[in-house]
């Protein structure tokens, strides 16, 4: 049974079973309700979070954060980029100066890759660490949550991909995002390159949401320019995939309605004036909130697609997510598009009177006249995809875990033509 399979049951009713993160409870899919209309009946909502410490300054808390969960010898987990900016030696410090001895693992590389997991549980085996500790953007965090999964359950990462596969306790964990986008530092989800298969696997698990999320705002300034642009789309898309899931529920709705409309006020801004503090501020929230949203009510077809598209090529995940997602936008809005009014009045597009159809297909332009402010790249074909591999990626794509929750059926040949459009 494929992981998107076992996740949810996706038929022409328009209920679903999601039982990812081991919430096993009927949640309501796709109805044919304003956003804001009353449920046709009760829904079981499962909404699951860290511990979060939010606001600049934030990351002085670490070593507290680390011991309280019992830490001794902390495995901090980062990359090349944030030692070079400093932050790495900042974090460092506040945990010695609790009194902790951390070791340092930073050989992790964008779209974190399956030996690099491997190799990175191996040191931390062999040094004796106890609470793990990641401090970077989505590629180091997903890296530590994999260490932590096979410190708790053995074998090889690859072997946890899908859902609820991950059944033992993992270490503590506490995780320091320097990125406004992947959400990983509050979610349930790792994701992973399979560099034998060149696909990425998604491994789903409650086990997974860390302990402590620690943001500090002042982490964003040192994101270079391309990785802004990149995490925010991501953002965006988790908000707008989240709100329209088959799991979402009320609780996730005002999480995700909040961050389309701080990322569509500010992601522009932090691109254009990078010192602006009070727009990294709101970027910081809006990725928290994202984040909340989606690790809660699961994701769509973009993201089964960007993953393939990532695994293929190593592309940088939120730009895939740029190109992809105004053609799922229209796909999915073919069969719903009320549930897309209210996405688009916080997006600040005019509602009123105006028919849910022609909202979602403004709605897909603004997201493509938000990538073009970006920089982003308008097709696949800019990134590498070709015609021919089309066929390869619309079969991993109909086995990603996210697919289980997009709020339309999809078959094979509508991936096709979807990745199609997007060439």
């Amino acid at each position: 049974m494929s992981p998107a399979s076992s996740a949810v049951t996706i038929g022409t009713s328009d209920r679903a079973d999601w039982s990812g993160g081991g919430c096993h409870g009927e949640l309501l899919g796709p109805q044919k309700t304003s956003a804001d209309a009353a449920p046709r009946t009760a829904r079981l909502a499962k909404f699951h979070v860290p511990e979060i410490l939010f606001g600049p300054g934030s990351l002085a808390e670490l070593g507290h954060c680390a011991q309280r969960l019992g830490g001794r010898r902390p495995f901090l987990v980062t990359d090349p980029g944030l030692m070079e900016a400093g932050w790495t030696d900042e974090a460092v410090g506040h945990l010695r100066r609790v009194g902790l001895r951390p070791v340092v693992w930073s050989d992790v590389t964008p779209n974190p890759k399956d030996h690099e997991v491997q190799a990175a549980f191996e040191r931390y085996a062999e040094s004796g660490c106890d609470v793990i500790v990641g401090v970077g953007g989505g590629s180091v965090i997903d890296a530590a949550k994999g260490v932590a999964i096979l410190s708790g359950n053995g074998g090889h990462i690859l072997d946890y991909a899908g859902v609820d596969r991950v059944v033992h306790p993992i270490p503590p964990t506490v995780m320091v995002p320097s990125t406004s986008g992947t959400g990983a530092d509050v979610s349930q989800f790792v994701i992973v390159t399979d560099t034998t298969q060149h696909i990425k696997i998604s491994i789903v698990s409650r086990t997974l949401v860390p302990d402590i999320s620690v943001i500090d705002p002042r982490l964003l300034t040192t994101m270079p320019e391309w990785l802004n642009a990149a995490t925010g789309l991501d953002a965006l898309t988790h908000a707008i995939e989240a709100f329209v899931s088959r799991a979402h529920n009320p609780l996730t709705d005002n999480h995700a309605l909040y961050a389309v409309k701080l990322i569509t006020g500010n992601l522009v801004r932090t691109q254009v004036r990078p010192k602006d503090f009070d727009a990294r501020l709101a970027m910081a929230q809006a990725a928290l909130e994202a984040g909340m949203a989606f690790t809660n009510a699961i994701l769509g077809a973009t993201h089964a697609m960007s993953h393939q598209v990532g695994g293929l090529l190593d592309a940088p995940h939120g730009v895939v997510n740029g190109v992809l997602l105004p053609h799922v936008i229209r796909f999915n809005a073919e069969a719903w598009p009320e549930r897309f009014v209210a996405l688009g009045g916080a997006a600040g597009l005019p509602t009123a009177g105006v028919p849910p159809h022609e909202v979602a297909g403004r709605l897909a332009d603004l997201v493509r006249a938000l990538a073009d402010d970006l920089g982003v790249p308008k097709s696949l074909t800019s990134l590498g995809v070709a015609g021919r591999d089309v066929p390869m990626l619309a079969r991993t794509t109909l086995e990603d875990a996210c697919m289980a929750t997009n709020p339309r059926d999809v078959g094979l040949r509508d991936v096709e033509k979807l990745f199609r459009e997007a060439l």
